[in-house]
């Protein structure tokens, strides 16, 4: 993962979500690769710790978004990039998690489809990929299936993961007007890029335990809820 980038290489932005990740935000940014990326946007979503000082330090543009939710987040760190003249737009955006599960180094293999033209949206799969064990907890892989099951039965659309490690043309991602706010945000983007016939693909990606506790799967709270969310958003869509 460490090749140098192209000559042509587009603007890259990341975009990284992040709620109390001050003890992983710091290795996350050290691992991205150096001349793959223009600017990293941690988005601080409203953080009772200090992720957005070890951001800051990490070197990355620091963003506070005080509703919490994933959704919040990464709209927020949109706003942010279109918000630059037109010459200086991105042309890829890349979302990334601050809990160091993801490995940022894979970024250029990430992207490789979209700088060759194969594709317009990147999943980093981690059911394609090898995961540490423990990194996804059983009730995580189930609702993974289901999800990319009912997206290929509702939509036509083949994937085997909902992860947060993806990269997107920064137009084709405009277009598609994404709206959820919480724990439905990864999945709307894949329905609504099947919906729009963008060229989507996956590559595998590495899976470790995350650093600290996970506000999703490791409580009941987060795991129920984030389910009836990715749920609710598939269906919701289906029936418009």
């Amino acid at each position: 993962m460490s090749f140098p980038p192209p000559a042509s290489l587009p603007l890259v932005d990341v975009i990284i979500p992040a709620h109390n990740e001050a003890r992983s935000i710091g290795r996350v940014l050290a691992e991205i690769p150096a001349g793959w990326v223009r600017e990293v946007i941690v988005v601080d979503n409203a953080s009772t710790d200090d992720t957005a000082a070890a951001a800051q330090a990490g070197g990355a543009t620091v963003l506070r978004e005080n509703r919490p939710g994933y959704g919040w987040a990464c709209l927020r760190g949109m706003a942010h990039c279109y918000a630059r003249h037109a010459h200086e737009q991105p042309g890829i955006i890349v979302f990334l998690d601050g809990d160091y599960s993801d490995y940022p180094e894979e970024l250029p293999a990430l992207v490789q489809p979209i700088l060759s033209g194969a594709a317009d949206m990147v999943i980093g799969s981690r059911a394609l990929g090898q995961r540490e064990k423990g990194a996804m907890l059983p009730q995580q892989i189930f609702g993974n299936w289901l999800a990319t099951t009912l997206l290929r039965r509702l939509y036509g659309a083949h994937f085997t993961d909902l992860g947060p490690f993806r990269a997107i043309r920064a137009d084709a991602l405009h277009r598609l007007q994404m709206q959820d706010k919480t724990y439905g945000w990864t999945v709307e983007m894949q329905l609504k890029a099947a919906r729009h016939g963008l060229r989507s693909t996956e590559v595998p990606v590495r899976y470790r335990r995350r650093i600290g506790v996970s506000k999703v799967s490791g409580t009941v709270k987060g795991t129920l809820g984030a389910g009836y969310k990715i749920l609710w958003t598939i269906f919701r869509y289906a029936r418009s």
